[in-house]
Order: C-alpha cells, then structure tokens, then sequence
C-alpha cells in the first residue's frame, strides 16, 4: 500500500488502528472459508466519524474497501479480491449504546459480538432471537451484511426481521441513517431492508438499532432418533403441518452425528441415520411440556426409534453443543470442506436430500447434510482434499449440482451465508435476469466506483 495512504489513514484512526505487517495481513486474509486474498492495508475505525473519513479516502483514491466483522463468513464476501484494498474491520467500534427497555429495542455499534448483545438483553428480560451457529465470535454488521439466521429463525426470523434502523456509511463517505424506534414505519423506500443482505457491497454499517422481544420463560428440548433419513426429513413436515411451530428444528445425518461424537464425546446414538433436534418455548410452561410431547408423538408416528427430552440445563446444553459443533467436527474425516445453505421450501425437504446424496454417489466424494430443516435452509457438505486437483474439480461440479438441485425444486441458493465470491458465478441464474439487472443498477446508484467490495455477488461489472 501506498505510503501516503498510510499516513492519511493513520491520521485518521491513529497508528495503532493501521495493520499493514505481513503477519497482520496474512491474518485478515481470509474468512471461514478456504479462499485467500492478502489486503493492502487493515483500518479498525472507532467511530462511523472516522469510518467516513476512511471511505472519502478510498473514493479519493479510487481504492477497494472491504468491511469485515469477526472474519467467520462463509462465502468468501470478506476476503479481498486482487491487490492494493483496505479491510475496514470494525472489531473496536463493538459497545451496546443503548437498551431501551421500554421501546424494547436495543442500539449497537456493527463491531458487537452477538452472543454478548445476547447475554446482556437478556439480563433485563429481553431477547434477540437471530442465533447464527458463530453465534460467539459473529458480529451484528456481520450478521446484517449477510442477513443471519440460525435454528431459531424457523419460529422467530432472521437478522431483517429485527431490524428498525441503520447508521451506514455510503461510497462517497456520507452517513445515512435509517428507519427509528417506530413500530410502524411506512415512510418512503425501506432503506434499511436494503442494506440487508447487501455484502458490504451498498455501504459499510456502522450502527444498528434492533427490536428485541420478551425472553421466553420456558423451554423443552428433544432429540428423536432415526434409522432412516428420509423418515427424518418426512418427520420435519409432518410436525409443522401438525400445527406446532417449534423454536427450531434440526436435522443431522450420520456421518455428522459420528463425527461430532469422536471429537466431543456425548453420547450420540453412532448407529442412527440421522437425529432431529426440537426446542420448543414460551412463557406458559404447560403449553411447552404439551408442545414437546406432541412432537415427540409425531417423531415416533414417522418412524423415530427413539425420543428423548432433555431432563436439565446440561443435557440441553450437550444436544446444542453438538449442533454447533457440527462443521468443526467434520475435519476429523477430511482436510477440506465446502459447506453450503441451500433453502427449499420445506414440502421439498426429503426429495432435495434424495438429490444431495445421489450427487454424492455419482462423484465420489463424500456429502454430509445437517441444517435448519424446520425452514428448508439446509448445509450439504462436501469432504474433499483441496491439495487433489481431481478432487477440486469433483467439487466445482458438485456445487452447480447441488444449486440445481435447489432452485429446480423451487428453491435458492443461500438462506444465511451470502452469494460472495462462491456462489457469485449461480446468481443471475438464481434470481432471473431481470432481478439480476435491477440489483445491479441499484449497486451502480449507489457505489458509482464500485469501490465497496468489488468483485462480491456480482459477476463482471461494466
């Protein structure tokens, strides 16, 4: 990077706020994926004040700017693209500004770990459901950028749905505020629904101002067991055509369920196909017992061998543990893995999971499949060695296929992770060309420059 540009930005964050060592590059370099691309320089802002400065520079200098949380996406969509950007982290703008108990409602800075905005509504009775499995170490830009869901969004929604308000920085270092403590606001364009899902690519997001809502009293948590996984996945409609939406509904399948169990030890039923996991709450404690109850009757009418109810805060803490540790635990069987968040709509469950292991059959490699089944967000994963070039190529194929797969059963391709840089090549595919031109000239309204991660979600720019 540019010396000059260096010392313009350490005028504006200080010098403790410039990264540009090898080491520290190397270390902002990548995301939760196997992507890489060493940035010019890292800028950690305090302020959107100075985030604004920032981006004034970058446009002065025809400069990419990249916003990056905690580094966990699962896209590639904070890793740069080409030489000479700058990664804005926002890893030190992280303070809960203001929880407002009365508007339930709480303002963070973007930098906010969201199980810590979690855990500290909380102690006033308040809840945040989004709960994305990188949960603690995810940020709330983060979570916004790419519109996080987690388990519990099959009751509760996903990251938009909380949203009221945003502070953003636009690519010409002006800030735009949004949206306001209002239940109802139909005011003109939704602009902070706009910035949902936008990568970075719109604006970088300084501040967010979040609708929170009565924490539950009561919760009941089941795990169901089958021998079969197409039992398990006729199982998930079979509960929510029953009537009973549950707080979340996850499925894993046996090579995650051995996997989990070798690395963590708790006790999982190796044998079985495939396990469902179940949460129901509220605050009626009677009406929960009496939900998980007729969940676990519907389990065991679709063929679940067993269901068992967590008896303590323990026991459910294990069963989650071992949800959110299923993608970690799959590096026991291979060194690489690609994993993916296709969504169906939830009829399509059993016959898009019939699809992902018939793609795995015919290619040779293996696909593990867990995820939110309640809401058709599914995580197909493929174990693969990158170091293999026949084994890479394998898995280039197998991601078209399983994006067909998705959208030829009327589905999408992302429901939590984002398009970025690896799913960029299906998107126009994805949303038809119309959509596609819309969302492109949306981009070039608003970052003329194309200097806000460029490269991201779309496929050229012209």
């Amino acid at each position: 990077m540019d010396s000059g540009i260096i010392e313009k930005l350490c005028r504006i964050v200080g010098e403790e706020g410039v990264l540009r060592t090898p080491e520290d590059l190397a270390a902002y370099s990548y995301d939760g994926t196997f992507a890489e691309g060493v940035p010019g320089a890292v800028v950690l802002p305090e302020t959107t004040e100075q985030t604004s400065e920032i981006v004034k520079l970058g446009a002065q200098a025809r400069i990419p700017l990249i916003a990056r949380g905690m580094g966990s996406g699962l896209a590639a969509g904070s890793v740069p693209i080409g030489g000479g950007s700058i990664i804005v982290c926002f890893t030190r703008m992280n303070r809960i500004l203001e929880i407002d108990e009365e508007n339930a409602t709480v303002r963070a800075q973007a930098g906010v770990v969201t199980a810590d905005l979690q855990a500290e509504v909380e102690k006033r009775g308040l809840f945040y459901p989004p709960d994305p499995s990188s949960i603690r170490h995810s940020t709330i830009g983060g979570n916004i950028a790419c519109n996080a869901g987690g388990p519990r969004c099959l009751k509760y929604g996903v990251t938009a749905n909380y949203l009221l308000g945003l502070t953003v920085v636009l690519a010409d270092g002006r800030v735009l505020k949004t949206g306001g403590k209002p239940i109802k606001d139909v005011t003109g364009y939704s602009l902070t629904s706009l910035f949902a899902s936008s990568e970075g690519t719109l604006g970088l997001i300084t501040e967010a101002l979040l609708r929170l809502l009565a924490r539950p009293l009561h919760v009941r948590t089941a795990m169901a067991e089958f021998d079969s996984l197409a039992d398990a996945s006729r199982t998930v409609n079979a509960i929510l055509t029953g009537g009973i939406v549950p707080a979340t509904l996850e499925l894993m399948d046996r090579t995650a369920i051995v996997c989990i169990e070798e690395a963590m030890h708790l006790g999982l039923a190796t044998d079985a196909e495939a396990i469902l996991i179940i949460e129901a709450d509220g605050s009626d404690e009677s009406a929960v017992v009496r939900e998980i109850e007729a969940v676990g009757r519907i389990a065991r009418e679709s063929g679940a061998r067993a269901v068992k109810v967590a008896q303590n805060g323990e026991e459910r803490d294990g069963l989650w543990k071992a949800r959110r540790s299923a993608g970690s635990a799959l590096a026991r069987r291979a060194p690489n893995k690609l994993g993916e968040d296709i969504t169906v709509p939830r009829s399509a469950i059993p016959d898009v999971i019939a699809r992902l292991r018939a793609i795995s059959a015919r290619n040779g490699l293996p696909i593990v499949i867990f995820g939110h089944a309640g809401d058709g967000n599914l995580h197909p994963n493929i174990l693969f060695d990158k170091r293999d070039p026949e084994q890479w190529r394998k898995v280039e194929t197998m991601m078209g296929e399983i994006f067909e797969a998705a959208l030829s059963l009327g589905g999408t391709l992302s429901g939590e992770h984002g398009i970025g840089v690896l799913k960029r090549p299906y998107f126009r595919q994805a949303v038809g060309p119309v959509s596609y031109d819309v969302q492109r000239r949306i981009k070039q309204s608003l970052d003329p420059l194309n200097i806000l991660n460029p490269g991201k979600i779309f496929e050229e720019w012209e």
